[in-house]
């Protein structure tokens, strides 16, 4: 377990990440309403209350509570000036949880004797290394390979957190590994590369990819990363998909799908502006093309995106030939005037108030910068017919859990050898038609990440738009008769 002190808590770096924390706290006579009122003044959330131990004169309780590291900070400090109140402990839980990592490999087949050990390994397993050899399509039948998802990262965009490197991104690798085999049964691995080219990504992922049945790339930055997924899609026989990219673009449109209906707006004649043209905005951008919608304005440190424009790199130079089709140039507050979108997939605290207001009637804002949208939703909420962000704490959370453990169960049933815009399209339906017509409202446009019809829903949509688009490969059964 982690102890933390309160000058731990002021030193830690995620200064705005909301963590959870336990408090052991003794006090006599049992009273607990001040140390209640200190949490919720501060902006903490007070959670569990557990009496652990008591007798007539002192009363231990855990009490446990979310703040980010400020917050915490100051309640450590007024609750050490409470009279009758004494912290025993502080501990960090986030931290606590990670402790020995959150995944490990579990057994399906028990070696209990020699005889098993002679199944499972020697001299057993040498029969069936021959069969793969003899036809290596039995790998999917005689291994894991049929689950198995690389999660590959080098760590360069991780989170809202930066280029922090591959053992620093590895938590969130497990945190993904833990929601696919969650949520779709999918055996997920981290695999955390040292490496900083493309080049070496591409070698170093071609060189493991016969032990998965697809890879799923994580947190790598852009613009490398979109050369990196071309690459890796065109030179290996399993699907790769980008999830920072196509996660996000598909539950976005999913989003889009069942707002417009709140809206009351033909969805093709829809004006949007997306702040960020990294990976997940161009990649937005590009499945909004997809769905129909023509008139997509892109911004970033610069402006607005447009053909002919100075200094962009290939992604930015590609996306600008598909979209602005009246080259409208300037910052975000001039060329949101009039439209009925905002999508943030950059930053925080990019819009005004005063750009919301200047947006069409019955705007829709999704601001899903994380952990800091773009603008708060207290301020633009009074302007806007739906609004959306990252977070778990406000309606309409985005998140790409509802889109990747699915979709890679529908990858893996399927034996698909790539990923297709129709797959992505297909996905983002399947996920908005889980919000049934009489569900729909403002603050409900997507299903909870926990709905456990999502990713069976979108694993079917996934593995019909791989037969449609006819990019799945037969896989022979194994034949016992003749083994």
């Amino acid at each position: 377990m982690i102890n933390i002190t309160e000058h731990q808590i002021e030193t830690t770096p995620s200064t705005f990440n909301p963590q959870a924390y336990v408090l052991r706290l003794s006090s006599p006579g049992g009273l607990f309403s001040e140390v209640a009122l200190v949490i919720n003044d501060c902006g903490g959330k007070l959670g569990d209350i557990e009496v652990v131990d008591s007798n007539n004169n002192m009363v231990v309780r855990d009490v446990h509570f979310t703040s980010n590291v400020i917050q915490a900070r100051e309640i450590i400090s007024k609750l050490n000036n409470l009279p009758d109140t004494q912290i025993i402990d502080i501990q960090n839980e986030v931290y606590n949880t990670h402790i020995g990592g959150k995944i490990s490999v579990s057994l399906k087949k028990q070696v209990k004797n020699h005889r098993d050990l002679s199944i499972v390994y020697t001299p057993g397993v040498a029969e069936v290394c021959k069969t793969i050899h003899h036809d290596p399509r039995l790998a999917y039948n005689l291994t894991i390979k049929n689950n198995s998802v690389a999660v590959v990262t080098d760590g360069s965009a991780v989170l809202g957190l930066g280029n922090i490197g591959p053992s620093a991104g590895m938590p969130v690798m497990e945190g993904k590994a833990m929601l696919f085999k969650m949520l779709a049964d999918v055996d997920a691995y981290p695999i955390c590369l040292d490496a900083k080219s493309p080049d070496e990504i591409v070698q170093v992922v071609k060189a493991i990819a016969p032990g998965f049945g697809g890879i799923n790339l994580e947190d790598i930055a852009a613009p490398k990363c979109f050369e990196i997924e071309r690459r890796l899609q065109n030179e290996l026989d399993i699907p790769v998909f980008h999830d920072d990219q196509h996660g996000t673009a598909v539950v976005v449109l999913a989003a889009m799908l069942n707002a417009v209906k709140v809206i009351d707006k033909k969805f093709e004649t829809l004006e949007v502006v997306i702040t960020g043209a990294g990976a997940a905005g161009v990649s937005v951008a590009k499945i909004l093309l997809y769905a129909g919608i023509r008139n997509i304005i892109l911004t970033d440190r610069n402006g607005a995106i447009y053909m002919g424009r100075k200094e962009m790199n290939n992604a930015k130079e590609e996306i600008a030939k598909l979209t602005n089709p009246n080259k409208e140039k300037g910052s975000i507050s001039d060329v949101i005037k009039g439209v009925d979108v905002f999508i943030g997939v950059s930053g925080p605290n990019l819009l005004t108030v005063d750009d919301v207001k200047s947006m069409a009637k019955d705007p829709i804002i999704f601001a899903l910068s994380n952990p800091d949208p773009e603008i708060r939703p207290e301020l633009a909420k009074p302007y806007v017919k739906v609004m959306a962000t990252g977070r778990s704490d406000y309606p309409n959370q985005i998140n790409n859990v509802l889109c990747f453990p699915g979709f890679f169960r529908g990858l893996l049933d399927s034996h698909a050898t790539r990923v297709t815009e129709k797959m992505k399209y297909k996905a983002a339906q399947a996920i908005a038609s889980i919000v049934q017509d009489f569900e729909l409202s403002e603050n409900y446009i997507v299903p909870n990440i926990f709905n456990k019809q999502v990713a069976p829903a979108v694993a079917s949509a996934v593995a019909d738009a791989a037969f449609e688009d006819r990019v799945t490969k037969v896989i022979p059964e194994v034949d016992l008769k003749l083994i």
